[in-house]
């Protein structure tokens, strides 16, 4: 099935895949819009009309990840794109299509028969702040010389205690996370760090593996 489209209407865009031409998923998209595909020079951006008032909701991330869950299902290679990217118009996603082909099919060939696993580790602790007071004997020292007694922190001692305790948290987040990495590696062909979203994270890791 193919499906005709505006020229001036503008498409929300979920991935990028070798050509899937006029192929529809259904409707299956942000607002239970149609999800379908644009293609252009032997690659296909998977699209549907943009719905209105988008914003970064639950139901929206979860329909985003609905479509390239479905994706790598369906196609040999998905390239996802950021959840809120829109295009201008069919045409204008076409033309970006064309200028970037080169690095497009570069990166289609090198996701062909893998997809992306993210894995997240945290500390499963009630309070971090405390949980490294009783694990850091440095920081509970620390805690205790400015917050001891009846004696009243002063601004430069808050700051002092922060920085110690940020210095300590991203010490321990590399030494675990390169733990993860080692064990992981053998068994990834890419592993990438993302960016943490709290104090109780230690990694965010995104991580490209073999199909199979």
């Amino acid at each position: 099935m193919s499906r005709r489209t505006s020229t001036k209407q503008k498409v929300y865009v979920y991935a990028v895949v070798p050509e899937f031409d006029g192929k529809i998923l259904g409707s299956i998209g942000l607002d239970g819009g149609t999800v379908y595909s644009i293609s252009q020079a032997r690659v296909s951006a998977i699209v549907s009309e943009v719905a209105q008032n988008l914003r970064p909701e639950r139901r929206h991330l979860a329909a985003h990840q609905a479509v390239l869950k479905r994706l790598t299902l369906e196609a040999d290679a998905v390239l996802p794109v950021a959840f809120g990217v829109v295009a201008d118009s069919p045409d204008a996603l076409r033309m970006i299509l064309s200028r970037n082909r080169a690095a497009v099919m570069d990166n289609l060939r090198h996701l062909t028969g893998r997809i992306e696993m993210g894995l997240r580790v945290t500390w499963d602790v009630p309070n971090i702040f405390e949980h490294f007071v009783a694990t850091h004997p440095e920081l509970r020292v620390a805690r205790d010389r400015f917050f001891g007694g009846y004696r009243q922190p002063s601004q430069d001692d808050r700051i002092e205690l922060g920085r110690l305790f940020d210095r300590l948290l991203m010490e321990d987040r590399e030494a675990q996370t390169s733990r993860v990495e080692e064990v992981l590696t053998p068994k990834c062909v890419e592993i990438k760090r993302s960016k943490l979203r709290n104090e109780r994270e230690v990694a965010n890791l995104a991580c490209l593996v073999e199909r199979h």
